[in-house]
């Protein structure tokens, strides 16, 4: 057996061994598509696991997360720190090999998947991410960035909508340097995917503007290989190759939907061995097998030492670049600090302020990239005079993501992973719905991708109930790890674009359509995530009043109707619960002391997030039903989110 039928037969086999020890996984992509995965790491890939961040490796990215031991193996394989023991503890508690890949967790991995079609969107990302940085900092004679983007996928990622619109969006951009190989093997769980899906994928990809390359028989590794080289030649298309495998191949079940997701079993992984001609104990690795991918390994050494080399001449022609470059690619959040984020003329909506600020803001964040989903003369992200990202400018800072909600934040996600963009996209709030499983790998991640969320409220108006926020706010702030921000005025919202680049994590910015009033004492302090707006008089007040967004307005009006009846309050605003959570507990019991019981939280939104603040005497003015269409003002007077109800809610507490 020569050294690639053994080095393939390897990784087949320990994939197999731990999934069976695991009584737990996934064997049948693994065994499936090794072929193509050796083909890829050993022929192709440019990667170095002595520095697993080289900044011009070639990115792989398994989309079919569910195949994770596929990865692993290949990680072990090429000199990642993965162990045997490691691929042995496969899906136990506390492992370096989860279920399905998580980027942070495990050496190597470039991006979480498992949630079908992800990883395919995160890969366009990193594609987009790859062009833009080299339109910034290549020269000529120096491509300091100059890599591919790899994607492995199977028919259930083909069939998620998020595929479609990603597709859509690469061949638009003509991401040449993005290559998607396609495990076409007609099987899903549930038995042969004619049972669902029958569509020709090949020809939708064409109709899309990519190019698309057939291997008869994904086994055949010399066939692979050349596709990938020819997927490599075409610079104005995305590749799709699509390559014809049998799910589980070499076991007993070979073909059948039996080997998708079951452990084969001792009994079937004997007869496997048999089959492959494999002769080795579970778990045990010829050293035929690490001599030969060592030779991969040793490739990309070479070419992470050229490129230093490259790089260090790049320095001294030019320095700024080079020192930017490195920032930017480190990983560190930015630490801005500039005041005249926090300068404004006049009162006015949310997202307009929001639109000064973040145009403010790229001039101090010079990774800053994104857009919206066609929404941007609505949502004001448009970042001027910086141009338009487009096949014939990838310099461009504005990228129009088209109406792909789901797709444009998964992308952001792969922008993010990349490195060397702070991403942003931005859509109304009401559709952060079809953004939620993008949004949710953001904080599982740590990623700092920043969602600008605009017309958050029954604000909206008349447009009514299907583009009214009600349940959206809480869905965000269930996420762990997610910032939600709800800014009060202008300052409040260049806080939330400050935590949002200086803290690491993703977050959410949620903004107005109708104009909000400013107010003296907003500012840094709501990087406290809650502090006092207005104080009582006396030392102890008589009510706490506390809200966000556009309803601290009601409560600063409310506490002058109060006076009036001798009831002393002090207005909290509390635009971030979750950095509210984080200080400190002298800090909290300052803003929001336990010895005032009478307390009033008020949102024009879910009310489950505020009893936690309310207390067990407290009152909250929320929204737990669908909004109404109609003007503004109206629709906030018939729902009591007004300055009277706060007053007359607060009153009935005495």
């Amino acid at each position: 057996m020569d050294h690639s039928q053994l080095t393939i037969n390897a990784i087949r086999l320990l994939s197999v061994d731990a999934i069976d020890k695991a009584k737990s996984g996934h064997p049948g992509i693994a065994l499936g598509a090794a072929p193509m995965g050796y083909a890829l790491w050993q022929n192709v890939l440019t990667f170095n696991p002595s520095d697993s961040k080289f900044p011009n490796r070639d990115r792989f990215v398994l989309s079919a997360g569910h195949g994770s031991m596929l990865n692993y193996a290949l990680l072990h394989l090429y000199g990642f720190k993965m162990s045997i023991d490691d691929i042995k503890n496969f899906r136990q508690l506390g492992s370096k090999t989860p279920g399905h890949p998580e980027y942070g967790h495990t050496h190597g991995v470039e991006t979480s998947t498992g949630p079908l079609g992800q990883g395919i969107a995160n890969a366009v990302g990193m594609a987009i991410a790859e062009s833009h940085l080299a339109s910034i900092y290549n020269k000529e004679g120096f491509d300091v960035v100059d890599h591919y983007t790899y994607a492995l996928c199977g028919d259930g990622c083909m069939m998620e909508g998020i595929e479609y619109e990603s597709a859509s969006l690469a061949g638009t951009l003509k991401l040449g340097k993005l290559i998607v190989i396609y495990d076409s093997n007609n099987i899903t769980i549930e038995g042969n995917t004619g049972n669902a899906f029958t569509e020709d994928v090949a020809k939708r990809h064409l109709a899309q503007g990519w190019q698309v390359i057939d291997v008869k028989d994904g086994n055949d590794v010399n066939a692979v290989t050349k596709a990938i080289k020819k997927a490599k030649l075409e610079k104005n298309k995305p590749s799709l190759i699509v390559c014809h495998t049998t799910i589980g191949y070499g076991a007993p079940n070979a073909g059948s939907a039996d080997t998708h997701g079951a452990p084969l079993g001792a009994e079937n992984a004997a007869i496997l061995r048999k089959n492959l001609d494999y002769n080795y104990a579970p778990f045990e690795v010829p050293s035929e097998v690490y001599a030969h991918t060592k030779k991969a390994i040793n490739r990309g050494k070479r070419a992470e030492k050229a490129w230093k080399k490259m790089f260090s001449e790049y320095s001294k022609q030019y320095p700024e670049l080079a020192k930017q470059f490195l920032e930017v690619m480190s990983g560190k959040v930015a630490k801005v600090d500039d005041a005249s984020l926090f300068e404004f003329e006049k009162d006015d909506a949310t997202r307009n302020l929001g639109g000064i600020v973040i145009n403010k803001l790229a001039k101090n964040v010079p990774s800053l990239f994104g857009g919206s989903a066609d929404l941007n003369p609505s949502t004001k992200t448009y970042l001027k005079g910086l141009g338009d990202y487009s096949p014939e400018n990838r310099a461009g800072k504005n990228l129009h993501f088209g109406i792909r909600e789901h797709a444009m934040s998964a992308i952001c996600n792969g922008l993010a992973v990349h490195g060397g963009i702070t991403p942003f996209c931005s859509t109304f709030f009401v559709f952060a719905d079809y953004m939620k499983n993008a949004i949710r790998l953001s904080a599982l991640m740590n990623l700092n991708v920043i969602y600008v969320l605009t017309h958050d409220s029954i604000g909206v108006g008349e447009d009514g109930p299907t583009h009214q926020p009600v349940e959206q706010l809480i869905s965000l702030r269930s996420i762990p790890n997610m910032k939600v921000f709800r800014p009060c005025d202008g300052r409040e919202t260049a806080a939330a674009y400050l935590a949002a680049v200086n803290e690491q994590g993703p977050t959410s910015i949620i903004l107005t359509r109708q104009t909000l009033k400013s107010y003296d004492g907003t500012g840094k302090n709501a990087l406290k995530g809650a502090y006092i707006l207005s104080d009582s008089e006396k030392k102890t007040p008589d009510v706490i009043l506390i809200a966000s967004g556009s309803e601290v307005e009601c409560c600063m009006n409310a506490k002058e109707m109060l006076k009036q009846d001798g009831i002393d309050a002090r207005v909290v605003s509390m635009p971030c619960m979750e950095l509210f959570e984080k200080q400190s507990k002298s800090y909290k019991e300052s803003v929001i002391p336990t010895s005032v019981r009478k307390r009033v939280c008020v949102e024009a939104g879910s009310s489950y997030s505020w009893y936690k603040y309310a207390g067990i005497d407290g009152a909250v003015i929320g929204i737990d039903k669908f909004g109404l269409s109609g003007p503004a003002k109206q629709v906030f007077e018939l729902y009591g989110i007004t300055s009277q109800n706060v007053y007359e809610t607060a009153k009935k507490l005495f």
